[in-house]
């Protein structure tokens, strides 16, 4: 591989060739990994009735097939995880699920000016700097509220093809990801206490149930309402085949940081009920309805209707944040409360998404495997606000927050030739950092918008390969995210690797140089020698501190990194946006050519996504729709 002016060592130059001729290192890689039972010590539920020896064998087995999965769906340089190949047109999934015969409530439509420009109150700079006063819980406000976080922004057409863009980015443009309202009662909305499924094609609400008044009063000490997630696998394994499963828990990330941000703008703040286990969000939502799937042995292809199911993945308390004031919630009660929701009427049958399917065996294991269990020990901690650190508020472009999310678009090709100032990408990756403006404190707790709807320190660092950032090198850098992993983070990597804190970084950005040069060559070749990785001003892979994560919490951890990968990646969307140029997430990359670049072995990093910042190339093509109203049409 050319790699001109390239300065790492000699060994790391070539990489490429390495992996290229020496196939075996590939297959090898892929056998069951060899987890010692006494490093199995996840926390068990105390409201679990299995043995506790029985409990551990069945967590050992979890955490076995969540590794397994990962190590079975890398793509390598002579073959890529497994999909079909081609795309199955006829059997396309539609995008837009609808449960039939349940009551739609029409949601408000934003404003706007007479330019048909995008109106909004707030610059984006500003919800990164403190919270903004509270807006009261409303018709009016749960509207932006969805118009801002998961609606659809565009549409788009060229030749005899139309679809629609969301608010929320999806790889694939699939979208899997599907929302839940669960609320008390709201003027014009309903006249008690609900369950409701998002209709982003309508943006209306569909009723699903009426559940008990004194819900929210019994479980919660302050006004709040959820915010449910859920995932249809079968709409992303549609493309992307057994590596599905990774993509549809990015997408699981980028709606959570997409409500997390329509929230701030309104006031509110945002954070996961993970005490929550995967029983008890099936029922709030009402999604245990479903037939259960029968896993087969392999990979089958046929008419499975039942892997149109959703999983539910999580749900978000949305509040007021009263400063000294917890939110806090008994979790055993709390499910005590939603194990009566199994009784309610609940209305509407989901529509059909394809005449034919195929299930890919491998994705529902790892999502069994991956279900948490109730932690009713659990404790919702609401941290104090943390502001996010500023060196260059100029290098926005005074967009206000709806023009931002609703703008936002995924590139599909980078120009080559744009460049960015070196205060703009430091700017950037201060939204970046879960703990925001430290005062000398670690990196590591999610504290920052929107990283503190998160319930757990940051596992994700971020390797950027800078191609045109002016006044700074070229070459490899690392941005460490939860600086106590720092020492194992530098012993694991290059002994070559120099550790500088580039010219002009801030004080409080853990930034570091690692190897100067021109790395456009191998960022592509790692990205699936794609040019949109090296036609950037930047690239990056994201990288998840894994293995003793997993093993310290539990397989259910797995799909919960990913997230993380989401939420950083959805700052990444709109920062780019914000300061004028695009950007895009890069779901195919060579996983362990990435590792050994930086000089990973074992497991205890892996690279879950990929990104790449930019000037992006638009095409003429395509035509631009409103969103609303739209074409009459699902696809």
């Amino acid at each position: 591989m050319q790699c001109h002016h390239f300065f790492f060592p000699r060994k790391l130059i070539s990489v490429y060739h390495q992996y290229h001729h020496q196939i075996h290192f590939y297959l090898n890689s892929i056998t069951k990994p060899n987890i010692s039972p006494n490093i199995v010590t996840m926390s068990i539920s105390s409201s679990s009735s299995i043995p506790e020896e029985e409990l551990k064998e069945q967590q050992k087995s979890h955490l076995l097939q969540a590794i397994q999965y990962h190590n079975q769906t890398k793509h390598f340089f002579n073959k890529y995880a497994r999909s079909l190949g081609s795309l199955d047109w006829a059997n396309q999934p539609n995008p837009f699920r609808r449960y039939i015969a349940a009551p739609l409530v029409p949601l408000q439509h934003l404003p706007i000016d007479d330019r048909n420009l995008l109106l909004g109150e707030h610059l984006y700079s500003s919800i990164f700097h403190s919270l903004l006063p509270a807006k009261p819980m409303s018709f009016s406000s749960i509207s932006q509220l969805f118009y801002d976080s998961l609606a659809l922004s565009a549409w788009k057409t060229t030749g005899f093809s139309t679809w629609s863009l969301r608010v929320n980015p999806s790889s694939g443009n699939l979208h899997p990801t599907e929302a839940y309202l669960i609320a008390p009662a709201i003027g014009s909305l309903s006249n008690s206490s609900f369950v409701a499924h998002y209709a982003p094609k309508e943006h209306g609400l569909e009723i699903r149930a009426e559940i008990p008044n004194d819900f929210f009063e019994k479980s919660f000490n302050r006004d709040c309402f959820l915010v449910g997630f859920s995932s249809i696998f079968w709409r992303e394994s549609w493309k992307y085949g057994e590596r599905a499963f990774r993509y549809c828990n990015h997408d699981v990330g980028h709606a959570i940081a997409a409500v997390a941000i329509a929230a701030a703008e309104l006031g509110w703040d945002v954070k996961l009920l993970d005490g929550l286990g995967f029983d008890e969000l099936e029922k709030l939502m009402g999604l245990d309805s479903y037939p259960k799937v029968s896993i087969p042995s392999r990979p089958v292809k046929g008419k499975f209707p039942e892997i149109e199911f959703e999983h539910p993945d999580c749900v978000l308390a949305v509040f007021f944040h009263g400063e000294g004031e917890e939110l806090d919630v008994n979790f055993k009660e709390l499910s005590s409360r939603i194990s009566e929701f199994s009784k309610l009427e609940w209305k509407g049958k989901p529509n059909m998404l394809s005449k034919e399917h195929v299930v890919w065996d491998v994705i529902y294991r790892t999502s069994e495997a991956g279900k948490k269990p109730l932690s009713v020990e659990e404790s919702l901690m609401i941290s104090p606000f943390q502001r996010s650190g500023v060196c260059s508020d100029s290098s926005y472009k005074g967009l206000t927050v709806r023009e931002v999310v609703r703008r936002r678009r995924s590139a599909v090709d980078m120009d080559g030739v744009t460049e960015i100032r070196r205060d703009s990408f430091y700017q950037i990756l201060l939204h970046c950092l879960p703990s925001g403006l430290t005062n000398g404190e670690k990196q590591g707790k999610q504290l920052a918008l929107p990283f503190r709807a998160l319930s757990w320190d940051s596992e994700v660092h971020a390797a950027l390969f800078v191609h045109r950032v002016s006044g700074l090198p070229k070459g490899l850098y690392f941005l460490v995210r939860n600086e106590n992993h720092f020492d194992h983070l530098r012993k694991s990597m290059r002994p070559e690797f120099t550790w500088r804190k580039p010219e002009g970084c801030p004080p409080d950005l853990p930034l570091y140089e690692l190897a100067p040069g021109d790395c456009k060559e191998i960022s592509k070749r790692l990205s699936c020698h794609q040019d949109i990785a090296s036609d950037g001003c930047f690239s990056l892979g994201m990288i998840a501190h894994f293995e003793p994560t997993i093993v310290a919490k539990g397989a259910w951890m797995y799909p919960r990194l990913f997230w993380e990968t989401g939420v950083l990646g959805q700052v990444l969307y709109l920062e780019a946006l914000a300061v004028g140029i695009s950007a895009t997430g890069i779901g195919c990359f060579f996983d362990d050519p990435v590792h050994e670049v930086l000089g990973f072995s074992g497991t205890d990093y892996q690279s879950l996504y990929h990104f790449t910042v930019g000037g992006p190339v638009v095409d003429k093509r395509m035509m631009s729709l409103p969103a609303y109203p739209g074409p009459e049409i699902d696809a």
